[in-house]
């Protein structure tokens, strides 16, 4: 029996109230200080996942008590020990590899440090986010009847690991491409990067909204705490991958926008019958990309870090999809806000840009 661990964080004070009813009731300063002084702790065991290979695995989820805004807002100073005592306490349980979720993947140095101070493998799980991330756009394009090869391409966030990583891999398969991020200096040597790959000429910016009006493909996975789209700067027929947690897409963009297809990257079907002992709102026997690349590993008996840094290796993205058709993971359709997308709902998307555009032009 394989075993790992996968490291879970509460997002905002909210999730605090949810999972530590009483504190709910507390002013926002005293539940961050609380949380601060909380020692991290055994969320659920996790049970049940079995590869297409017959391999087996098991593993826990190890909560770090800090939320998104402390994360990013705090000292790395503070924020780093409490992540690799949480992976240690993964270890404590009998993991041999530890995934690192959400921002505890952002801070600092993308694993590196905390890969140096845990006695087991680690692994931020991006490598199978940018995989499945990029199956949905391809999904999602084939369905709306969008050429990859005609289509402009905006990726936010294009200096982080995920962003560069798909902005690279889609640069082999589309026509133009912009890469937006605060850093002018960051997103040139990105663009530099992509010429020499893949010839394309990629436009840079830092204005999102400005970028992303004439692209048909968005692809967002930022660090910010909160929404960095604005659903006006949408070009009717877009397709919308949100990669990043906390969201960058607000849901004010899909109640306002019936002309976008706006999904979640990275939701993964799990093979076997597992028991996550948890719920975080995704439909029962499905996960994080994140979450299943560690499986992934695990299964695999891959016990070795893996996409650690802050650059990916485009090989390693290749890999981790090859071993998930081995164990028998696979993209779980597109969800948006907590529901299924099923063909249906995106086939009519496409029938109503195509009436919208027959009435423009009559």
């Amino acid at each position: 029996m394989e075993k790992f661990a996968f490291i879970i964080h509460p997002l905002d004070l909210e999730d605090v109230g949810r999972k530590f009813g009483p504190l709910k009731y507390l002013p926002a300063p005293i539940m961050e200080g609380i949380l601060r002084m909380l020692p991290a702790f055994k969320v659920s065991q996790i049970t049940g996942i079995r590869s297409n290979a017959g391999a087996e695995a098991e593993g826990w989820f190890v909560g770090c008590p800090l939320t998104a805004k402390q994360m990013v807002s705090l000292p790395e100073s503070v924020v780093i020990p409490k992540i690799i005592k949480t992976a240690q306490l993964g270890a404590d349980l009998g993991a041999k590899i530890v995934g690192l979720g959400a921002f505890t993947s952002v801070v600092g140095d993308g694993g590196v440090t905390v890969s140096q101070n845990v006695p087991i493998a680690v692994t931020t799980g991006n490598s199978y986010t940018v995989y499945t991330a990029l199956e949905g756009v391809r999904f999602a394009a084939r369905l709306l009847e969008l050429e990859l090869e005609r289509a402009h391409v905006a990726v936010i966030g294009a200096t982080g690991s995920i962003g560069s990583a798909c902005a690279r891999v889609l640069a082999a398969d589309v026509k133009y491409m912009t890469l937006v991020g605060r850093n002018p200096n960051k997103l040139q040597r990105v663009s530099e990067h992509i010429l020499t790959e893949s010839g394309i000429a990629c436009k840079v910016s830092t204005d999102a909204n400005r970028a992303i009006s004439d692209a048909d493909i968005v692809i967002t996975v930022t660090s910010a705490v909160g929404g960095v789209v604005d659903a006006r700067a949408l070009k009717p027929g877009a397709i919308v991958c949100d990669v990043a947690r906390p969201r960058d897409i607000s849901r004010q963009v899909a109640e306002t926008r019936d002309d976008v297809l706006v999904f979640e990257g990275g939701v993964v079907q799990v093979p076997g019958n597992p028991n996550f002992n948890f719920n975080f709102g995704f439909p029962e026997g499905t996960s994080y990309a994140c979450m299943a690349e560690t499986m992934l590993l695990a299964l695999e008996g891959k016990y070795e870090n893996f996409s650690l840094g802050k650059e990916l290796s485009l090989e390693r993205v290749m890999e981790i999809g090859r071993l998930a058709q081995k164990h028998g993971f696979k993209l779980a359709g597109l969800r948006s806000f907590e529901r299924a997308l099923d063909e249906s709902q995106i086939l009519s998307l496409r029938d109503r840009l195509v009436r919208k555009t027959v009435v423009g032009l009559a």
